[in-house]
């Protein structure tokens, strides 16, 4: 039975997660939380997801577009360290671009009762990992049909390497057959070798005068097996069609009406030989349509036409032609080197500007028209970006995470105040902040960044940013890159679990599971108190408020005597259903806290305000 001398007091707390002090320190405020979001001040559930088609992909998607092509079928493309890919319908389709064709004799061999193929070609050039397929190939091993199949190389030497085939040979072959082979663009890198030395790329780069490299000599960055860098993609609409640069690579495009079989993205290459072939990001200029190098090779001459790669050169094609980069009095083609930064990392498109970030800076990019076409004014320095995706545009404001700081960009450049912002820094791990990727949700308004958190090498935390309700939030997830609502009708995102890399629906409507799992959640007050803490406070009941569909969701209270007592006395979780009227219960302490819990599957819940019977227990 409750005591007649307790009296109900209403518990408030503010909106968001407040983590700059200590779980004390922030009295009056939701403290921790997983999968939550607020609307009106008040938590609730973040809806589910689930996998929008039942294909998997190769590899860990690092950019993603959605869009409609021009008969309004909607689609994504996204791109991964080791192909890029298109979904339409109910389909994932590989249109990684072809680097090299070649036509084989005398190629194939393979044992009776065998399904590896072992593969002739003289200097091949491929790596274990990388893809090929064949066309106008001959049977092989009398049953064995390569079609058009993609294959992953498991290389023997420099002029021979194997595939995995599903067939076993009815037949022994040796060196007999031909077809063409066709190599995708090689496999790239899911995580970065940071610096040059001993680890760097193979044991002997070959790029010493012994033609070897011992013990901690460093090898060289033109060392053709050296990596300093993940594989990142850039893509952009070109109109319905979409373009696409693998980072350090060429610029390719994607046809949508191509009636190629397989459909496969391609190289962009025009009578001028002009386009860059080493290139940091693309982006398209809304209005004036033209596509943009952010870091590229420099202007050479027309006769050979691209210089040297410069990270902080800007770049771009004639207006309406991407073919052509090469400037001239009949072209509005041109290039701009910047300052302030060693690189550029990424840009978006804004109100009246394209926002180009450096690793220290914000520039503007705005076209002006002959003979300059484009105009470039910095706007601010040390506000550098993170990640090559880590900034969006919404609602002609640029928001972007930095390598100590949130900002944003309305006309100046402002540092975010946030209240997680020591909390999440202090979990990024930055040895491959290079993933961090940032994305919109507009139906509730939010800004998300997906990043690695300390005990990952992959995206597997978010924070969250509501700009108009002024709130952060942030929780764990499995995504590694996000697309507004604005084409499928539900936020679109990537992720890899132990099924494999899967294209997403993020938070479909009436949708609260994780893939039809249950989904949890919680969120967690920070510690409050009676007559600042001179008091023990004795609770005997709860009366909740909430909203639940279906299922239930679990409450409890944490009380202890100092702010650090180790010794931390838990009552529940007592479990609230949508019956529910109050809770009887007994505990006793100078400070409390509460904590709401989700585990059930299907269940959407809204935690509103909360009334305790408290009442003073003496001070020891």
């Amino acid at each position: 039975m409750s005591n007649p001398d307790a009296k109900l007091l209403k518990l408030e707390f503010a909106p968001g997660f407040h983590r700059e002090s200590t779980q004390y320190a922030e009295e009056g405020k939701w403290y921790d939380g997983d999968r939550v979001r607020f609307r009106a001040g008040k938590p609730e559930v973040i809806r589910g997801y689930e996998t929008r088609v039942s294909d998997t992909f190769d590899g860990t998607a690092r950019d993603l577009i959605t869009f409609a092509d021009n008969r309004r079928l909607k689609r994504a493309v996204f791109g991964t360290e080791k192909k890029l890919f298109e979904h339409d319908g109910d389909r994932i389709v590989d249109i990684t671009p072809v680097s090299v064709s070649v036509t084989l004799a005398n190629a194939f061999s393979v044992a009776l009762s065998a399904n590896v193929v072992t593969v002739s070609a003289t200097a091949h050039g491929r790596s274990t990992g990388d893809f090929i397929f064949f066309t106008s190939s001959t049977t092989v091993g009398g049953n064995i049909l390569l079609g058009s199949s993609t294959y992953a190389v498991s290389v023997i030497n420099a002029n021979t390497f194997a595939i995995n085939v599903a067939t076993t040979a009815s037949a022994a072959q040796s060196s007999s057959g031909s077809g063409t082979l066709h190599s995708l663009l090689a496999t790239g890198a899911a995580n970065a070798v940071a610096g040059l030395g001993y680890g760097a790329g193979s044991f002997t780069a070959g790029v010493c005068a012994a033609g070897g490299r011992g013990w901690n000599e460093p090898t060289s960055t033109g060392a053709s097996d050296f990596i300093s860098e993940i594989t990142q993609w850039s893509l952009d609409n070109f109109g319905e069609d979409v373009i696409a640069v693998r980072r350090a690579g060429t610029i390719y495009r994607f046809d949508v009406d191509a009636s190629a079989t397989p459909e496969r993205a391609a190289r962009v290459s025009g009578t001028t030989n002009s386009t860059p072939t080493t290139v940091t990001s693309i982006i398209v200029s809304p209005n004036d349509r033209h596509l943009i190098c952010l870091g590229s090779n420099s202007f050479n001459t027309t006769s050979s036409p691209n210089g040297t790669f410069d990270p902080m050169t800007v770049r771009w094609s004639n207006q309406e032609d991407i073919t052509n980069w090469v400037p001239s009095t009949s072209s509005t083609s041109g290039e701009s080197v910047l300052t302030d930064g060693t690189k550029i990392i990424g840009g978006v498109r804004s109100r009246n500007a394209i926002n180009i970030w450096t690793d220290n800076s914000l520039w503007l990019m705005q076209f002006t028209g002959p003979p300059f076409t484009f105009s470039f004014r910095q706007a601010g320095s040390n506000c550098g970006m993170i990640a090559a995706h880590a900034g969006v545009d919404y609602n002609g404001v640029s928001y972007w995470m930095g390598d100590e700081n949130f900002y944003a960009y309305d006309g100046q450049v402002k540092t975010l105040p946030c209240t997680v912002r020591r909390f999440i820094f202090d979990d990024l791990n930055y040895d491959v902040k290079d993933k961090v990727f940032a994305g919109i949700n507009s139906e509730f308004k939010e800004i998300i960044w997906l990043y690695p958190g300390n005990d990952s090498e992959e995206c597997n935390k978010y924070v969250v940013h509501s700009p108009e309700e002024n709130y952060w939030v942030y929780g764990t997830g499995l995504f590694t890159t996000f697309a507004d609502r604005t084409v499928f009708g539900n936020t679109i995102t990537t992720g890899a679990s132990a099924g494999g890399s899967n294209l997403y629906n993020n938070e479909p409507v009436s949708v609260f599971t994780a893939n039809n799992e249950a989904q949890t959640s919680f969120i967690e007050s920070a510690d409050f108190d009676l007559d600042e803490g001179n008091e023990l406070i004795f609770m005997d009941k709860i009366v909740p408020d909430y909203d639940i569909n279906t299922g239930n969701i679990k409450f409890s209270v944490k009380t202890k005597r100092y702010p650090e007592s180790q010794e931390v006395t838990e009552k529940g979780p007592f479990t609230i259903s949508s019956t529910t009227e109050k809770i009887s219960m007994r505990a006793r302490g100078r400070q409390a806290r509460i904590r709401v819990s989700c585990d059930s599957t299907g269940t959407s819940w809204r935690w509103g305000s909360l009334r305790m019977a408290l009442q003073k227990d003496g001070g020891r």
